[in-house]
């Protein structure tokens, strides 16, 4: 990567501290919790989607533009819009219709934003307990919704069209539950019921 300068000069991009934390501290405690015997069977986290449904999209497309713009602003990368994949003529649905906005990060964007959303958003939301630990889905992936964006500092309220809720997916490499949880809350998630891990 260069600096920008237009002279081709190298910058030395920082790995987020999320994930050097992964590396350094996360990644040897779950070898010895479990008994893995390389470093390849720990599990990691590999990808976080945001998704957004909003089923008036049709009939307030400026809606669904604020809606991508938060999503954007929040993650630091562009929403695509989702459409429906097939008529349903109850909800006068029909097939490729918009019908919400979604985020799918990786790699360095994915660390930046769980670390924020944890350290950040997370305690902005209103009599929060922590996160419950039933929202497995039984492979070691973990989805939670948001009630409302007002929670993402990123987020200007005078400029909310709307307020709305929204799910995020924890996407892991583990093919366990407990497994999935156990490395979720090394990485500072806060469950129901559980001390929060600490990130210094």
């Amino acid at each position: 990567m260069t600096d920008g300068s237009g002279d081709g000069t190298p910058v030395a991009v920082a790995r987020p501290r999320l994930h050097d934390y992964y590396r350094n501290s996360v990644r040897p405690k779950l070898m010895q919790e479990f008994g893995f015997d390389n470093t390849h069977q720990v599990p990691r986290l590999e990808k976080i989607v945001l998704n957004v449904g909003f089923g008036e999209a049709q009939k307030t497309p400026k809606i669904l533009d604020s809606i991508v713009e938060e999503l954007g602003a929040v993650t630091g990368q562009k929403a695509v819009i989702t459409r429906a994949k097939k008529a349903i003529s109850n909800f006068s649905l029909r097939q490729g219709m918009p019908v919400g906005a979604r985020v799918t990060l990786r790699s360095a964007r994915m660390y930046e934003f769980l670390d924020r959303f944890i350290s950040v958003a997370v305690p902005r939301i209103r009599d929060f307990r922590g996160f419950p630990t039933s929202s497995f889905d039984g492979r070691g992936n973990y989805s939670l919704g948001i009630r409302e964006q007002m929670v993402f500092p990123e987020i200007d309220y005078d400029k909310v069209d709307q307020i709305h809720g929204m799910d995020i997916t924890l996407v892991t490499s583990a093919d366990r539950d407990d497994v999935g949880m156990a490395l979720l809350r090394e990485l500072g998630m806060p469950f129901r019921g559980q001390t929060p891990v600490q990130i210094g």
